[in-house]
């Protein structure tokens, strides 16, 4: 009979919850549960607990409510720390709430709770932490379980001193899922070891969608675009094959590759390629479209999409700001600033991104006294602490205006060590105004952070020319010869029938250089 009214009371208690949508109804269920004698029923408080930080996020009343139980269990322990581990603001809670049950004793962790642990380690302690939950794991004889080794591959990975144990780790799997092999693909791209994962994808013996988007999002953010577009390809043509078709992931990734190599029609056939297959489009893919319209040129498309746009996060107010900026169409950049300001959702507020696009925009406008209004605003109205990107936007719109008794004080008064952006900006506005004299302190400035990049000890060699320095010239172009300086070569590039065509200079790689050149020698003739 006992055992009939309680499940009676269990499927109660669950059917209420389910209809529970705020804190108070919650307390209301757990006033009822209190006065049932079941204050301390690990089923029912494991229950609440879940409620609390999956459904109304609170980690607080979450953590009160596990507390109140004088011994939780191991189950209540993982609901507590997956929670945590879960929330990037957590992470220091879910360690410590760990590290709290090693020292009591009991509960035992179990192959279920490490591998939530181990997503907190090492933004807690950075690879020590990794390190000390792995010898718990072998002292506790959980080393061999394949989903705590692949939650140690990606550990060990998010710190990039440790990759070679990450491998290790991986190498000595005798289990390997798809899960591990991504784990692995995207701890190398984590670390820009673009050839090691691109190596070992092609390794692997079966692949999904998320092993897919791994390559694809790790090309994009090292700066691989075209990498990135040649296995957005493969993915179509292969995988599609495989019932890997492209999602959400795929497309924002690919969209940010288009962006930034300028494929503008590879962005428009991802775009219908949205809705032709009925993808949910989300405020991520209408941010990644208004993006990619955006660098590609296409600003009326970019503004299209974002005033359609139902979920107007930050973001997206980012997005085209930085669309209107890059182009130079400076008072629309500001425009929409001021409507972002003004627009009256809380949530959305300025943050250091949308500054530096602001700065840019300001720059391109030469707009000298709303770019310095706008810096201030940043400190003192937003508490924004200005980062090298600021400060870079500022010297160069300083140095456009010639007012660089302003710029170096400004440099001056940095509260960090000025880097290559920073004198390069100064260089660039004394190049304009024929300011040789700081050009010079500039590019030794530049000289002594890379002392390697021939292209600065050209420019210097140069500058002494113009100054007829020409002792200091052959003593400067006869060092340069001596060490082994570099030259970035100029690179262009240009996508002609779905295919993108890279340049650099003084490059005869392409496999029609030939052809290339007959036709630009045939137009100089003709010139």
């Amino acid at each position: 009979m006992y055992g009939l009214s309680q499940l009676k009371m269990n499927q109660h208690f669950l059917t209420i919850l389910e209809k529970c949508i705020n804190l108070s109804h919650l307390k209301q269920l757990q006033s009822f549960i209190i006065s049932q004698g079941h204050s301390h029923t690990q089923f029912y408080i494991f229950k609440l607990v879940r409620f609390c930080t999956l459904k109304i996020f609170n980690f607080y009343y979450a953590r009160l409510l596990f507390d109140h139980l004088p011994s939780p269990n191991i189950y209540l322990y993982t609901a507590m720390i997956t929670a945590y581990a879960s929330n990037p603001n957590h992470h220091t809670s879910a360690f410590v709430l760990y590290r709290h049950m090693l020292r009591k004793g009991k509960p035992a962790p179990n192959n279920f709770i490490f591998p939530h642990v181990l997503k907190s380690a090492p933004e807690v302690l950075e690879s020590n932490g990794t390190k000390l939950v792995h010898t718990q794991i072998l002292k506790s004889g959980f080393g061999q379980y394949p989903v705590v080794q692949t939650a140690l591959v990606d550990s060990y990975s998010r710190t990039g001193s440790c990759i070679g144990i990450a491998r290790d780790v991986f190498d000595e799997m005798s289990e390997r899922n798809l899960v591990s092999w991504t784990a692995m693909v995207s701890g190398y791209m984590r670390v820009g070891d673009v050839g090691k994962a691109v190596s070992l994808f092609e390794q692997m013996p079966n692949r999904d969608v998320p092993s897919w988007n791994a390559v694809i999002a790790g090309c994009t953010q090292n700066g691989f675009f075209s990498e990135a577009i040649s296995v957005l390809r493969k993915m179509v043509m292969v995988g599609t094959g495989e019932g890997n078709r492209p999602n959400q992931v795929t497309v924002v990734c690919s969209l940010s590759a288009c962006g930034n190599t300028g494929m503008f029609q590879l962005g428009k056939s991802i775009h219908g390629y949205v809705y032709r297959n009925g993808i949910d489009n989300d405020c991520f893919i209408a941010n990644a479209l208004i993006d990619m319209y955006g660098k590609c040129g296409s600003l009326d498309t970019a503004r299209r999409i974002f005033e359609m746009s139902s979920k107007k996060n930050l973001t997206s107010w980012n997005s085209i700001i930085n669309c209107f900026a890059l182009h130079g169409q400076s008072e629309n950049a500001i425009s929409l600033f001021e409507e972002m300001i003004n627009c009256g959702f809380e949530d959305i507020r300025p943050d250091a991104v949308t500054f530096i696009s602001l700065l840019n925009a300001c720059t391109h406008g030469g707009l000298v006294e709303k770019g310095r209004a706008y810096f201030e605003l940043m400190t003192s109205s937003y508490n924004i602490e200005p980062r090298i990107d600021h400060y870079g936007c500022l010297i160069d719109l300083l140095g456009r205006a010639g007012k660089f008794e302003e710029a170096m004080e400004v440099i001056n008064c940095m509260k960090m060590k000025p880097d290559e952006v920073v004198w390069g900006s100064l260089l660039n506005g004394c190049k304009i105004y024929g300011r040789l004299d700081l050009a010079e302190f500039a590019v030794k400035k530049l000289i002594e952070i890379d002392p390697n990049n021939g292209g600065y000890g050209s420019m210097l060699a140069n500058l002494y020319g113009a100054l007829g320095k020409w002792d200091e010239v052959r003593k400067f172009r006869k060092k340069l010869k001596e060490q082994s300086a570099y030259k970035t070569p100029g690179c262009s590039w240009i996508e002609v029938d779905g295919k993108v065509h890279q340049f650099y200079s003084v490059d005869k790689m392409h496999p029609r250089t030939d052809e290339i050149y007959g036709i630009l020698e045939s137009m100089v003739a003709f010139s």
